[in-house]
């Protein structure tokens, strides 16, 4: 069963019917209704935009989508970072509409909040409005964030006060039924001294399904705090996928930032990390498989703003088919970041000769007591290798997805979680074919 839709496309009375509907304080109505104001300024962006010059969506047609009015009857796609996990808690939506959810009362009792946004917005505008105001992520960037900024719904929040170690992984699952829309937003606050891992993800209803997702992360890890976020991108084939995405991370603090992306017909992913305190440390994991007609563009950022700082970013890609995918990385340092040290890497293996891979790396250091490296490599499977394998009994299927599994194998071996090294495996080993 399919959502129940509003009329094709996004205008004015989209925007009134959807305020109409929720109860939400008025400094939010605020902020969505100057986020609309700019949406209806900007055009979509283009190939003549430096960021967009490798990414083509001149057959993407915003009018063909609309916002779902109620919950879909479905029944929920395989949740892979979930299975064989202990959960503290987990939410669940569907079109961008609150869905499921439970949440252990022992970290409720201990000022925990957690589950749908849509709900906690409501319950606890007054405590969350500072983080709304804060803006880690620019509401009018581009066409894409301000659409996100005004019509946001169905996402998740975390806010783990100060003190509070959750050491159980917390889950939330957004699916997207074929056609559907998701405009999630994810709110994760971690105050001083607190430690949480989130692992969210997304997933359609069929693999082959189509739809948009338009949505934002902002992730804020304060002094001396430590955040494990793992982000599995794995939507139907057909979905237009467009993200921004943000992580703040403050003095002597810790945040590991795990992706997966193996699903969408196009991504294009801004995925930013701002080091803003002495001694903080952040370390970025990517994952991305694509095979078919995919093309995904992440755009990376390390932005050091504060000395003695430590940023480490791997991603790593394997390419099948006709799929591209392009990686923009910066590393930025400003004068006062004194003491840097900064490192990003990208790896491709390309599984077919007709593949492409676009890798980009690129400094902008203004302070002169710095280390900042990095690097990218490009390269098919060694011949040899298979041989070697099929000598030892491997079918060529086996050798291959042999090899892919050590190719990504440096990644997993970043990821300290066992079920998500498991489940990232297996989504990608289930994808190989055939050379």
């Amino acid at each position: 069963m399919s959502s129940t839709l509003a009329p094709a496309g996004f205008s004015q009375e989209t925007l009134d019917a959807f305020l109409a509907a929720r109860d939400e304080p008025g400094w939010l109505v605020d902020l969505r209704r100057a986020a609309w104001a700019r949406f209806c300024e900007l055009d979509i962006p283009t190939g003549r935009d430096e960021e967009w010059m490798r990414t083509d969506i001149r057959l993407f047609k915003l009018d063909r989508y609309s916002l779902a009015t109620e919950l879909a009857e479905i029944e929920s796609p395989r949740a892979l970072l979930a299975e064989g996990v202990e959960l503290g808690g987990q939410t669940v939506s569907v079109d961008s509409v609150s869905s499921t959810g439970h949440f252990a009362q022992k970290w409720a009792e201990r000022g925990v909040l957690f589950g749908s946004l849509d709900k906690l917005i409501s319950e606890h505008g007054d405590v969350l409005r500072p983080y709304f105001e804060r803006k880690l992520i620019d509401p009018h960037f581009d066409k894409f964030s301000t659409l996100n900024s005004a019509l946001w719904s169905g996402g998740t929040v975390l806010l783990v006060p100060q003190g509070v170690c959750v050491d159980e992984p917390l889950h939330a699952l957004s699916v997207m039924t074929d056609g559907g829309v998701d405009l999630g937003k994810t709110l994760v606050i971690l105050e001083e001294g607190a430690e949480a891992t989130l692992l969210a993800e997304t997933a359609s209803t069929d693999p082959e399904a189509g739809g948009l997702h338009c949505g934002s992360i902002e992730l804020i890890v304060e002094k001396n705090a430590r955040l494990r976020y793992v982000n599995l991108q794995n939507w139907g084939n057909q979905v237009w996928h467009f993200a921004h995405q943000m992580g703040h991370v403050g003095q002597e603090s810790n945040l590991q930032w795990t992706i997966g992306a193996l699903g969408s017909r196009l991504a294009k992913v801004n995925q930013h990390v701002a080091l803003t305190g002495k001694d903080a440390e952040a370390q970025v994991n990517g994952v991305m498989f694509t095979q078919g007609k995919q093309h995904l563009c992440y755009n990376t950022h390390q932005h050091h703003q504060a000395e003695f700082c430590q940023s480490d970013l791997l991603y790593k890609a394997a390419l099948q088919d006709v799929s591209r995918t392009v990686w923009r990385g910066m590393i930025k340092v400003d004068e006062a970041a004194q003491r840097t040290n900064a490192y990003q890497r990208n790896d491709n293996l390309m599984l077919a000769t007709t593949a492409r891979a676009d890798s980009i790396p690129g400094l902008e250091i203004e302070a002169d007591d710095v280390r900042c490296t990095h690097g990218s490599t490009s390269g098919r499977v060694d011949d040899q290798q298979l041989f070697y394998a099929m000598t030892r009994g491997y079918t060529r299927q086996e050798a291959v997805r042999m090899i892919v599994t050590g190719f990504f194998q440096q990644v997993f071996d970043r990821i300290t979680i066992g079920s998500v090294r498991e489940a990232l495996g297996e989504a990608i080993g289930q994808r190989v074919r055939d050379l």
